[in-house]
């Protein structure tokens, strides 16, 4: 079964982006990065939801077409309007359904990109084996948290344990830090 791993850079107080998706305060070069577009490399399937994916809009990205070049792209939304001749797959309705199938088919690890909501939703259905986060050293106090709390279902995941393994120290502070879902 393939794994879905979120990779996701996050400040020291749990946020991936300030107030309205503001992400200038991270650092986007370094040797974080250069190790973070290794590790893109190794994906050939992205999953995001809306908001993560419309958030490319605002650098070019034209609505359809892929963010990740070599990545099958499956945004998952209600609402998201697409062109008819979309590169992306929206997924509407059925997430759990889709998204372990999409475990099921052979190929690489599956990236969890973007957060916020839909990261709460697939850490409420325990559908994350694997986080890789870029913990930046800085404080936003407030904004986009790494699992948003209205995403998480009811059946909220306060026992989910995550095994530590490894931490990488980078010269620019900012420190990769791996975990694996343990088993329950």
């Amino acid at each position: 079964m393939r794994e879905i791993i979120y990779d996701v850079a996050v400040t020291l107080d749990g946020y991936i982006a300030a107030p309205g998706g503001d992400v200038s305060a991270f650092p986007q070069t370094g040797p974080h990065a250069e190790a973070y577009a290794q590790r893109l490399a190794t994906y050939d399937t992205v999953l995001m939801g809306r908001a993560t994916y419309e958030f490319a809009y605002d650098f070019g990205l034209p609505p359809g077409a892929h963010a990740y070049p070599h990545m099958a792209h499956y945004i998952f939304s209600a609402s998201i309007a697409l062109p008819k001749d979309a590169a992306v797959t929206a997924v509407r309705s059925d997430w759990r359904e889709c998204v372990t199938r999409l475990r099921e088919q052979p190929g690489a690890a599956i990236y969890l990109c973007g957060g916020g909501q839909f990261a709460g939703w697939m850490l409420s259905e325990n559908l994350i084996d694997r986080l890789v986060l870029k913990r930046v050293p800085i404080t936003l106090g407030g904004g986009i948290p790494l699992f948003d709390r209205v995403g998480l279902s009811a059946k909220v995941t306060n026992g989910a344990e995550w095994q530590c393994l490894g931490a990488t120290p980078y010269d620019n502070g900012v420190v990769l830090e791996t975990y694996k879902r343990k088993a329950t």
